[in-house]
């Protein structure tokens, strides 16, 4: 490959996500019924024929964001150690997503409630299918080695409550107590109090973030 076939690469995948980006913020902002391909590009100062040149049309697109999201969400790092060390790490390391991740939970979120965009999110979940039950694998056998009673349920209940903190930190944002969330997790499961808080990178706070994100969650009619 020449320097200019690398460079041309670099600039192509440069525009890919900055309308990527894009995208997410949109959808956050107006949910994906609210969001046009020309807003997109408008406000990642591209032309509109790149998005169809990239994705080929708005549902590719917002199957790109789903991607990105359950890209973040498993692509966590995991901790070695004993299995109460590792558990503290999985949810520390879900809640540090949460809170870098905070728009692109919002369209998430917003996709899953929508029934315009409910078949393209169940399709994301099959293409990142073995990924869930590896991940869920990993959960139960931490539980296990807790001495848990029933692994699997420990691992949905676990799941489950994850899912609430991040379900309430994208309506609410930098206003919801996602460390105090964070320590209370920490006490439910019997381990250690955390040292540090987390290493959040939060956007700053917009007072309109409650009520476009609710109404964003909110299916359409």
């Amino acid at each position: 490959m020449t320097r200019n076939d690398e460079l041309n690469r670099v600039a192509r995948e440069r525009s890919r996500q900055v309308i990527l980006q894009a995208a997410i913020d949109l959808f956050a902002e107006r949910g994906v019924s609210g969001a046009s391909i020309a807003e997109i590009t408008r406000r990642a100062g591209v032309a509109q024929g790149l998005a169809n040149y990239h994705f080929g049309g708005k549902d590719q697109l917002i199957a790109a964001v789903l991607d990105n999201w359950f890209d973040v969400l498993f692509g966590i790092p995991q901790v070695d150690g004993p299995a109460d060390l590792r558990l503290a790490g999985i949810i520390d390391g879900a809640l540090t997503a949460t809170g870098y991740a905070l728009p692109v939970q919002r369209a998430v979120f917003a996709m899953q409630q929508q029934p315009t965009t409910h078949r393209l999110y169940a399709e994301a979940e099959g293409r990142h299918a073995e990924q869930a039950r590896l991940s869920e694998d990993t959960v139960r056998e931490i539980f296990r080695e807790r001495g848990a009673a029933d692994p699997p349920l420990e691992e949905i209940m676990l799941r489950s409550t994850l899912e609430g903190i991040f379900m309430k930190f994208a309506v609410y944002g930098d206003t919801f107590p996602l460390e105090d969330a964070r320590r209370w997790v920490h006490r439910l499961y019997g381990l250690p109090e955390p040292v540090t808080p987390l290493p959040l990178h939060l956007a700053p706070r917009d007072p309109d973030a409650r009520t476009r994100a609710s109404g964003a969650l909110r299916p359409e009619l």
